[in-house]
């Protein structure tokens, strides 16, 4: 028997673990996960817009460990890749044969000053949570005209196209309170672009014109006003397409969408299992193709922690399943991997564009479109919708945390 030992009970390692429990035998898998429950996040940008309710995303953890996996209620605090141990935070030592590496991503809401004192009140609000989901729609609600601020992070985040979802969800919502012509909807953010993939980024600008959304890009936010509702940002300042500078700017605000600055969780960061230089420095260092760790062989990554240049969603987690398992039961049987699996950074954005219309968004490594339908996904469409706001939830729930493709 080869002990197995999976670090993450969220969407990336329920999923594995189910997978490679049935898909091989003589293993045995310790999964660490410590929260009660688990939460299907995609769902929080229609909680947000009051499409739905927050309960829909939230189910007890231990109704979704696949049979014949050992559930360890215990964070881990410690890697010692070395000696093939790890430490949990009760101070124990855990050995084992194969290590699968998936908490998941940090959320680093103390980034932005002043953020945490006033989120879920002065207009503020975040899709980026449970309870925060439905604050969001209750800020909705309260808004009634004024100057409406959606920001996006400058860091990689989860779900990077949330922070437009919301905005355009918003934009419809002003229209149905009969408030949109004396709303401005400004998005402010730490980005270059209003989306990195071509045909798709002209697409969401036409989405932009008509909504008459006034984008700002290169503006980071560092700090939360919320009594004074202020919100302060630190933005590039260019010269013939060269950063000669930067300068803080202030922007007044009735409503504002804050997406968190986020990270690998902070055990990664300052493990040996983690890139110590450069651009993705902190995220888990695994190789772009086989997420096999680059320097512990018998470690591998998957999901948001992997310091992989491509989008952190639940569908670069679907396509990285069979990769992470395939190589690793080559490198259980046979001590090799003679025939790799290979992740070619798919990943997928299905972005609202209000109430009715989905706008889906499918590419790899290079920004590359990857398109999985026959039809035009660059124009929003009710059939998309529906996929995100009910073939996908079920489907997350049914098939995909049970380990089937």
């Amino acid at each position: 028997m080869k002990k197995v030992i999976v670090v993450g009970g969220g969407t990336s390692g329920i999923s594995v673990a189910a997978k490679l429990i049935k898909s091989t035998k003589n293993i045995e898998i310790d999964l660490f996960e410590p929260s009660e429950f688990h939460f299907y996040q995609p769902l929080y940008t229609l909680v947000g817009a009051g499409a739905d309710k927050k309960e829909k995303t939230k189910r007890l953890t231990k109704d979704y460990i696949p049979n014949g996996v050992n559930w360890i209620q215990r964070k881990v605090s410690e890697f010692k890749p070395e000696n093939n141990q790890l430490m949990c935070d009760k101070g124990q030592l855990h050995d084992y044969d194969f290590l699968i590496v998936a908490p998941g991503i940090q959320l680093d809401w103390n980034k932005v000053e002043g953020l945490q004192e006033t989120l879920g009140k002065n207009g503020v609000c975040s899709v980026y949570g449970y309870q925060e989901s439905e604050d969001t729609f209750k800020a909705l609600e309260s808004f009634n005209g004024g100057k409406a601020v959606f920001t996006a992070a400058g860091t990689p985040v989860k779900c990077g196209g949330a922070s437009q979802k919301i905005m355009y969800l918003s934009e419809s919502y002003f229209h149905k309170k009969g408030i949109r012509a004396n709303t401005e909807v400004i998005f402010a953010s730490a980005g270059t672009k209003i989306f990195g993939v071509p045909g798709f980024a002209e697409a969401l600008q036409k989405v932009v014109d008509k909504k008459k959304i006034d984008t700002r890009f290169f503006h980071n936010l560092y700090k939360v006003d919320g009594p004074n509702k202020k919100a302060y940002f630190n933005v590039k300042l260019f010269d013939n397409g060269e950063q000669v500078g930067t300068k803080d700017v202030e922007l007044d605000f009735d409503l504002l969408h804050v997406v968190p600055p986020q990270s690998a969780p902070d055990f990664i960061k300052k493990s040996p299992l983690s890139i110590q230089e450069g651009k993705l420095k902190g995220w888990l260092d695994v190789d772009q193709y086989t997420l096999q760790h680059n320097k512990y062989s018998n470690v591998f990554g998957i999901g948001d922690v992997c310091g992989l240049p491509t989008a952190k969603t639940g569908a670069a987690v679907r396509k990285q399943l069979p990769v992470v398992t395939g190589n690793l039961i080559q490198l259980i049987q046979a001590n090799k991997i003679s025939s790799k699996q290979e992740y070619h950074g798919y990943s997928a954005c299905p972005i609202l564009t209000d109430y009715n219309h989905v706008l889906l968004a499918e590419f790899e490594y290079g920004n590359k479109p990857k398109p999985s339908f026959f039809f035009n996904t660059k124009k929003p469409l009710w059939i998309m919708y529906l996929l995100k706001h009910y073939f996908l939830p079920w489907f997350y729930w049914n098939k995909m945390l049970k380990g089937k493709d």
